[in-house]
C-alpha cells in the first residue's frame, strides 16, 4: 500500500511492504497551497509508477480546504474507531486504486475551546500499541500548532493545542522584533545557550506579552546579539508552552516531529526534569497501515 501525508505545505508518500516497512518514499512542495485544487491529477503524478492498489491518505487532504472533506471522530477514540471514520472513494485518473483519507479527531472538554486534529491522530496511532500498561501517556507534537495529548488504555482521551511555531514565525518575520534580528530567518542558527536564556526568561512574572517586549529591549541594550535574539525568543515561547500545557504529573513525554525541533523540545524539558523519547515524523506512515488493516479486519 501507499501511504500519503499531505498537509498545507507539504507532501510526503510512501511505499509500504505488506508488514508496514518503508520501502520507498518520495516528499514533493505540492501541499494543499500549491495545488490549486488538483488534487487527483497531482496525486497521479506523484504516484507514477507506483501501482499499488491501496492509497491512505492523512492530513488536511481531509479538511474543508481539501480533496474530500471527512467529518472528525470524537474523542475519546481508538484506532478502531478512527479506521471506521476513513473515507473511501475511487478517482478517474486512477484506475483501479481504492483511496482512503484519514478523519482526524475533534474532542470537546468540560472546561475550554473544543480542539481538533488532522494528520497528528495517524502518528499516535502507529504509538498506541508501544506504550506499556494503561497510562495515562503523554505525547507532544511540536509544529506549527503543537499538540500535547493523553493517551489511556489505547484511546486519545483528549490534548490541548498551543500555536507555537505560527507564533513564532509571525514574531520573527513581521513584527518589531525581526528588526533587531538577522533578514534571512532560513540562516538561523540553534544556539543552546540564548535558547536557555529564553527558556528561562519565560518562568519570570509579567506574562508572555511582558516577556516579548524583553525581547527587543535586550537587543536595544546589548545584552542580546541579532544572531542569538531568534533562539531566545524560540526558548521564551516554548517554556511559555510547557508552563501552560505540561502535566503536573508528566515524567516522560513522547516526542514526534522533525529532529531539529524536537532537540529544543528536548532540552526545554530536561531543564524541568522531564524524560522524553524521540520518534521520527514518518510515524504517519505506519499509522496509516494500521489504520488500514483495522479496516480490513
Amino acid at each position: 500500500m501507499i501511504a500519503i501525508d499531505w498537509g498545507t505545505s507539504s507532501f510526503r508518500a510512501y511505499r509500504l511492504t505488506d508488514d508496514g516497512t518503508v520501502r520507498e518514499q518520495r516528499s514533493a512542495a505540492a501541499g494543499l497551497l500549491a495545488c490549486g485544487g488538483r488534487f487527483e491529477a497531482v496525486l497521479a503524478q506523484q504516484l507514477e509508477g507506483w501501482d499499488d492498489a491501496e492509497v491512505a491518505l492523512a492530513g488536511m487532504i481531509g479538511s474543508r480546504s481539501g480533496w474530500h472533506e471527512v467529518p472528525y471522530v470524537a474523542a475519546p477514540a481508538g484506532t478502531a474507531e478512527i479506521a471506521a471514520g476513513m473515507h473511501a472513494f475511487e478517482a478517474a485518473s486512477l484506475p483501479g486504486r481504492r483511496l482512503l483519507i484519514a478523519p482526524g479527531l475533534s474532542h470537546r472538554p468540560a472546561e475550554g475551546a473544543p480542539e481538533v486534529m488532522r494528520g497528528e491522530e495517524t502518528q499516535i496511532v502507529a504509538l498506541l500499541d508501544r506504550l506499556p500498561g494503561d497510562g495515562p501517556h503523554w505525547i507532544c507534537l511540536p509544529g506549527t500548532h503543537s499538540k500535547w495529548v493523553r493517551v489511556r488504555s489505547g484511546r486519545i482521551t483528549g490534548w490541548q493545542t498551543a500555536m507555537t511555531g505560527e507564533l513564532y514565525a509571525l514574531l520573527r518575520q513581521h513584527s518589531l522584533l525581526a528588526a533587531l534580528m538577522p533578514a534571512d530567518a532560513a540562516a538561523d542558527a540553534d544556539d543552546p545557550e540564548a535558547f536557555a536564556r529564553g527558556l528561562a526568561a519565560s518562568a519570570q512574572a509579567g506574562g508572555l506579552t511582558h516577556h516579548l517586549f524583553g525581547v527587543r529591549t535586550r537587543g536595544l541594550f546589548g545584552t542580546l546579539t541579532p544572531e542569538q535574539a531568534p533562539s531566545f525568543l524560540s526558548g521564551l515561547l516554548i517554556g511559555h508552552e510547557l508552563l501552560g500545557l505540561v502535566p503536573a504529573a508528566a515524567t516522560r513525554v513522547h516526542l514526534v516531529g522533525s529532529a531539529a525541533l524536537l532537540q529544543r523540545y528536548e532540552r526545554a524539558l530536561a531543564a524541568s526534569g522531564i524524560a522524553t523519547q524521540r520518534h521520527d515524523e514518518a510515524l504517519s506512515a505506519r499509522g496509516l497501515h494500521v489504520l488500514v488493516r483495522a479496516r480490513r479486519a
